[in-house]
């Protein structure tokens, strides 16, 4: 159905019968109960906080031996969020967040796997393009600048990935 085949549809009907559609909507699809329920209720720093701690026992489990250290974990909220038309600046926030939690976590804990560094550059770009595009650099700014320079600390392979990334945005 297109759009406008659907618009005309809804246009069709009585407001009881829109509201039985949208109450239908709701119990048989919790994508639609969620988005009302953020539409209504936007506890947008409460969302943050669960979603901050999730990433963190990703790098330091509450039970268990072993981190896990899934970026999947963080990217699957970061795009609920953006889904749910979140304030960018939270997610900006998550964004940089994940980052400074594995950086803490490889300071304390040597890790050998590429693809640990390989996957947060990849989401340091996706931080740093997220808040190009959105024009929220400037507050960011200060923490963008110190995940590079802990890269250089650390010794990762791939800093000089990091300082290209920046020096494309003018961050240096």
């Amino acid at each position: 159905m297109s759009k406008r085949d659907l618009k005309k549809y809804l246009t069709d009907l009585n407001k009881v019968q829109l509201e039985e559609h949208i109450m239908d909507l709701y119990d048989k699809f919790k994508e639609v109960k969620v988005y009302y329920d953020f539409a209504f209720n936007p506890n947008e720093n409460k969302l943050i906080k669960e979603a901050k701690l999730k990433i963190t026992n990703e790098f330091y489990p509450i039970k268990g031996k072993r981190a896990k250290m899934r970026r999947s974990v963080a990217q699957k909220y970061i795009k609920h969020f953006m889904s749910l038309g979140m304030d960018t600046h939270l997610i900006a926030d998550l964004m940089l967040y994940t980052i400074e939690i594995a950086q803490t976590y490889s300071s304390e804990k040597e890790i050998k796997q590429e693809a640990f560094y390989k996957s947060m550059f990849s989401s340091f770009q996706q931080a740093v393009l997220f808040m190009n595009e959105n024009g929220i650099t400037a507050g960011f700014k200060s923490r963008v600048v110190d995940v590079h320079h802990k890269t250089i600390e650390q010794k990762w392979f791939n800093t000089i990935e990091f300082q290209i990334t920046l020096e494309k945005l003018d961050y240096l």
